[in-house]
């Protein structure tokens, strides 16, 4: 029992290293290692797989039971199923994710037991930590894709202030996710080794450890891009509209109301007028052919007044030879824009979602009974392409993404690249999200880390609208260069550089990080099988 516990309370530590707040941003990091290396200590010490699994799939638990919490908010606050019901779709989540953590540790002990019963080599101690962290980085890339992934908490993002933070254009979140895991596994075979003869090999993970850290912060100093085109002034706009008003068809024009006020505001600086008005997902809830044509024609004469292009997130409703179509989408247009398009959802510019969150915007089968049960409206969508036409506005080019979709940095990069057939690669990424389902809670702080991974893997600005937080502009390297205060209502006019240039993790995606895994495991299989012929 306690022996449990202790392993669900690690996992509960490392659950705090994915934000700010409670703990500050410069520690998370390394409170990140040290949680993991106590967990590769009772790993590398299981009697069989199933014991390393289980010390694997308690600290899962723990972790994401806690790190995911906001979910249950979502779920009960304001999906209105019952707290118990609530909390147990929590819990059932977590299991699944932990089962990704019991493969890792089950994996890592069969492939190291048989040295610790014949006495590992030098090499062979060398070797344990690049196995448990190809194992994890593995098991995190495979949570990542699986039924079409859900990588939140992927334990890169705890590196996003720290050392290994400068490896990121490299090798994306899963190469971070290697280094800190082998670093937590050298620390934890140093501990083990203390005074023994295998001490001086395991001094020596440690050492490449600190070698990994100390090249981090060397990479990062470089710059993956370079300046393209006049810098422009974007408005991100936050109206902070509490998510039981937003689809409540008694406060719904409120909320527009609200937001429209915000968009026309003028500047703070005379002369300094935004040229770009970009709003959050969903700021009109209902599709776009449910307005009457004079609110689209106030939307419009606030971007003639303004003298800007107006961005925004609304679900659009189409016809698709007699199928209907429907899309959660962003769409930009100006005073100019022909009012039928703005009607049919038929614009130029428009970008459509490409990875839709399991039953909030698509149904698994076999789940009808459970979204049933839940009181969340927009609940089947249609998918858009990887690939789509971006948005060329203002000297720039902007690659839309909405919600959820900037945690998948494999498919950021597919609109960073230019593309034979959809056109030039953005210089400047864009996020709308609307979190107000998951309340006052760290998913919002959580979320915007994530954006900032996206920038230092694409060396791009990251520009996120919000509804509730957090409303953002983050540079290229990962920095956040002005931010608005979640929960509240306000806009943040903020001058952004485009860049071009192509970082190697957009050149490569994952292949170089999941080829060197599988290099890894392959070894070790045939160390592994090698120590056990000779033994028997």
């Amino acid at each position: 029992m306690r022996y449990g516990l202790q392993l669900i309370l690690l996992g509960a530590v490392q659950a705090l290293s994915f934000a700010p707040n409670p703990l500050p941003a410069l520690v998370l990091p390394y409170v990140q290692i040290v949680a993991l290396a106590c967990l590769a200590a009772y790993v590398f010490t299981a009697r069989s797989p199933g014991a390393a699994a289980w010390t694997g799939f308690l600290f899962g638990l723990g972790q994401f039971c806690v790190g995911l919490y906001w979910i249950f908010i979502s779920l009960h606050r304001f999906g209105g199923l019952a707290a118990p019901l609530a909390a147990g779709a929590v819990l059932v989540l977590a299991a699944g994710e932990a089962l990704f953590f019991a493969l890792a540790a089950a994996a890592t002990q069969w492939l190291t037991a048989s040295w610790r019963h014949a006495g590992a080599s030098y090499g062979r101690q060398l070797l344990a930590p690049a196995l448990w962290a190809s194992c994890w980085a593995g098991a995190e890339w495979l949570r990542g894709t699986l039924l079409t992934g859900f990588p939140w908490l992927n334990t890169g993002y705890a590196h996003a202030d720290g050392p290994l933070a400068g490896w990121a254009p490299l090798f994306g979140v899963y190469g971070l996710a290697w280094f800190a895991a082998f670093i937590a596994a050298a620390i934890a075979q140093l501990k083990q080794t203390r005074g023994t003869p295998r001490e001086a090999a395991a001094a020596t993970a440690v050492a490449a450890g600190i070698a990994v850290a100390l090249a981090g912060l060397a990479l990062g100093q470089l710059r993956w891009s370079s300046p393209s085109g006049a810098p422009i002034l974007v408005r991100l706009v936050q109206g902070n509209v509490p998510q039981s008003e937003k689809f409540d068809p008694q406060f719904m024009q409120q909320g527009i109301d609200s937001y429209m006020r915000l968009a026309a505001l003028p500047p703070k600086v005379a002369g300094d007028e935004p040229k770009l008005i970009i709003l959050p997902e969903t700021v009109m809830p209902l599709f776009q052919d449910s307005y009457p044509e004079e609110l689209w024609q106030d939307w419009q004469a606030i971007a003639r007044e303004r003298n800007a292009t107006i961005i925004m997130g609304i679900p659009l409703h189409e016809e698709d030879n007699g199928v209907p179509r429907y899309t959660n989408s962003a769409i930009a247009f100006d005073a100019n824009t022909p009012l039928p398009e703005l009607l049919s959802g038929a614009l130029p510019l428009r970008y459509d979602k490409h990875h839709l969150v399991p039953f909030g915007e698509f149904i698994p089968p076999g789940f009808r009974w459970f979204v049933d049960a839940l009181q969340i409206p927009l609940g089947d969508f249609n998918r858009g392409a990887a690939r789509q036409h971006l948005f060329n506005l203002a000297g720039q080019t902007i690659a839309p993404n909405i919600c959820y979709e900037d945690v998948f940095g494999e498919e950021i990069i597919q609109s960073v690249a230019d593309s034979p057939t959809q056109g030039p690669g953005a210089t400047i990424l864009m996020n709308l999200s609307n979190l107000a389902w998951f309340g006052d809670s760290w998913a919002l702080r959580q979320h915007l880390r994530m954006s900032r991974l996206r920038a230092m893997e694409t060396a791009r600005p990251v520009i996120r609208a919000t509804n509730t937080g957090m409303t953002a502009a983050i540079d290229p390297d990962g920095a956040v260069r002005a931010e608005l205060p979640a929960n509240i209502v306000g806009v943040l006019d903020v001058e952004v550089q485009g860049a071009r240039g192509l970082t190697p993790y957009v050149r490569w995606g994952d292949t170089p990080v999941l080829a060197w895994i599988v290099l890894v495991l392959l070894l070790g299989a045939a160390v592994c099988r090698r120590t056990s012929r000779r033994s028997s």
